[in-house]
């Protein structure tokens, strides 16, 4: 380990994550990073060969000769914030790292997330989260995802200026500041980051964004994939609104003002007058040409998918929002914060 390089620990929930898995962990273990690392992976009930190929990492780095180890924890419940405690509960050093399964680091994003916590004197930096797809509608669904049309301003998204931030893509920790808010509230399904993120900051802490950090992210396979995450996406930021006051802005009331207004304009044109569909069809029309520049360089086929793409995140996160049930939140608040054991910093 070197002298000035402080020790990482990274943690991973993985749930059917056999098409991503072991060339996600290649790129963490090829990290150009002097100090020590290990990377703890928390495994899911998962369906596919997810498991089998966590043990056969951890068997091919059980001798490596830089100490970058594999272990595995069990998350029975599948869920990824107590996936994420129990990786933090097992892991040992003072800087925490979370990568997901399908997520790819950039050859520097730990050195040079470690350097930006200590001249930031943050709590937890993180940067892009880059997505690139394989697949025709892959590409599209990237597309859309680092276009403001698709998700506005979000640097994490679009990209920007470093500075703080009310939230980052996946994130580098000091461990104190996990162990401080007591880890991941397990009762956000989704949302996780957002919600821990909103805590540190409300205790004082800084978030920090830098485009120098990227994390290569694969979007979701398919029209109903893609809708079932940004589906999600919105009912668990409705919970975060109803848990913690004040934590809403305009940005995140659009999608479901949308969904309102293109379903009044359908409604009131099928039934009073045609005038009413003008509503739904400037959307359309706003989205199609939107898509235009979202979609420069791409081939044919992802060009023509990318309004899909865009319309399918604004309708599934608006829908979310909208349907989001009041139990969710009487559930998270009767929860309160989790308690997630704390692990001996390495010396």
């Amino acid at each position: 380990m070197s002298d000035h390089s402080p020790a990482v620990s990274v943690i991973m929930p993985v749930l059917n994550e056999e098409r991503h898995l072991r060339n996600s962990v290649r790129h963490i273990l090829e990290q150009e990073y002097d100090g020590e690392m290990e990377v703890v992976v928390a495994l899911g009930p998962s369906t596919d060969r997810t498991d089998e190929i966590a043990a056969e990492l951890v068997r091919e780095t059980a001798d490596d000769p830089r100490g970058r180890r594999v272990q595995t924890v069990p998350n029975p419940t599948g869920r990824t914030p107590a996936a994420l405690n129990a990786a933090i509960a097992a892991s040992t050093h003072p800087i925490v790292v979370r990568v997901d399964g399908h997520g790819m680091l950039s050859p520097n994003y730990i050195a040079t997330a470690v350097r930006l916590l200590e001249e930031t004197g943050a709590q937890n930096v993180g940067g892009i989260m880059h997505a690139e797809g394989e697949t025709s509608w892959e590409e599209a669904v990237a597309a859309a995802m680092t276009s403001k049309i698709g998700v506005g301003n979000a640097a994490f998204h679009t990209g920007g200026e470093a500075g703080p931030a009310e939230t980052v893509y996946l994130g580098v920790f000091r461990r104190e500041a996990l162990e401080q808010q007591g880890g991941y509230n397990v009762e956000f399904i989704r949302a996780q980051d957002w919600e821990l993120n909103f805590r540190i900051r409300e205790a004082g802490g800084t978030i920090w964004f830098s485009p120098e950090l990227r994390v290569q992210y694969r979007p979701r396979p398919s029209v109903r994939a893609l809708a079932t995450q940004y589906r999600n996406y919105g009912r668990w930021r409705h919970v975060v609104a109803r848990y913690h006051a004040g934590s809403i802005n305009l940005r995140y009331l659009a999608p479901p003002v949308a969904v309102c207004a293109i379903a009044a304009g359908i409604v009131v044109g099928a039934a009073l007058t045609p005038w009413a569909f003008v509503v739904p069809g400037a959307y359309a029309a706003a989205i199609v040409a939107g898509s235009v520049p979202a979609g420069k360089g791409l081939r044919l086929r992802s060009r023509l998918q990318v309004p899909v793409a865009l319309a399918t995140m604004h309708m599934a996160w608006g829908y979310g929002f909208l349907t989001s049930p009041r139990s969710l939140a009487r559930r998270v608040i009767a929860s309160r914060r989790p308690s997630a054991p704390k692990a001996p910093t390495a010396a």
